[in-house]
């Protein structure tokens, strides 16, 4: 079962459904979040120490590997009061244990996770146009699948299954073998830089549907890895709270709005279609972001529903 759930083209066509009728992808009125039916379906969420293991398959410059790492660092709330200024990703990431604390039980504790393994496929080994089968088998070598979120990253010159014109990204659950029922959980997130920046890294590109406004500097100056962890972050906040389908979610089971999708296109407030909100601007690259992370990084990450107000929730 996979879930795209940081999909910015599907958001962006389903902004303006939301204008006349319902869901939108960019921005909620506040009328619309404050009427959401999110809902616990009783299942089992991610808890307690949960390892994070990246695949990077393609492509990717020590650099770019840096942004992302830096960002899965920046999630440890024990790195918040040192060496994150607010507000920081730590901040951001503490909104998912509000999910935690509404559930009275033993096998949903909060959930601590860091950075363990990485692998780097720089040879394509499974070439550069690949299906979503392919997509979990590479998955699947991360290690630790039990108790680890196994996350395969491609460069931007990979092709995959439904890439572009139907999801950014995707988050699901699979089988560790035929003879167990044990699952794991994985992301996949895509470089959107040269193949649809406009669907996938919007607000850093002008997008291709919608009010067209000014595309936002990129806080780490890579449109395309910045976008990447904007659906990164999306994907993991409904990992977390959505593993196996039966978490927390909105609308239909096999395509629901999720911790973070369910505020699509809400960066701070204030936003609207076509507009973010109200973000912080680095002065000296004039960059848009939201969040601090270690480093000195700065992020812009998605706002995140917050189920004891039932309201998207933004840093700024």
């Amino acid at each position: 079962m996979a879930f795209s759930s940081s999909n910015m083209f599907l958001q962006i066509i389903l902004l303006f459904c939301l204008i006349t009728t319902s869901l939108g992808t960019s921005r909620l009125t506040e009328s619309t979040q404050q009427q959401m039916a999110f809902q616990y379906h009783k299942g089992q969420l991610l808890s307690g120490k949960t390892p994070i293991n990246l695949i990077w398959y393609g492509k990717f410059t020590p650099s770019q590997r840096a942004i992302i790492t830096d960002f899965i660092t920046s999630l440890s709330s024990s790195s918040s009061s040192t060496q994150q200024p607010q507000p920081s990703v730590a901040t951001w990431w503490n909104t998912i244990g509000k999910y935690y604390h509404l559930i009275n039980s033993k096998n949903n504790k909060p959930i601590s996770i860091s950075l363990v393994n990485q692998a780097i496929d720089q040879t394509y080994s499974l070439g550069k146009s690949l299906t979503s089968n392919q997509l979990i088998h590479l998955a699947s070598k991360g290690g630790q699948q039990v108790n680890a979120i196994n996350i395969v990253l491609t460069s931007s010159d990979v092709t995959v299954e439904g890439f572009c014109s139907s999801r950014c990204g995707t988050h699901g659950s699979s089988y560790i073998s035929k003879n167990t029922h044990q699952k794991f959980t994985y992301i996949w997130v895509g470089n959107s830089e040269i193949q649809c920046p406009g669907q996938c890294a919007w607000p850093f590109h002008q997008p291709i549907y919608g009010p067209q406004s000014p595309p936002l500097v990129a806080p780490n100056n890579d449109v395309g890895l910045d976008g990447m962890i904007i659906n990164l972050a999306s994907l993991l906040a409904g990992t977390v709270t959505n593993p196996y389908g039966n978490g927390y979610y909105q609308g239909p089971k096999y395509g629901p709005l999720e911790a973070a999708s369910a505020c699509p296109g809400v960066y701070g407030k204030g936003a609207y279609p076509g507009y973010a909100g109200n973000l912080l601007v680095d002065l000296t690259t004039g960059a848009s972001y939201n969040a601090n992370g270690i480093s000195k990084r700065k992020y812009l990450l998605p706002a995140l529903f917050d189920p004891t107000t039932l309201s998207c929730s933004t840093l700024v």
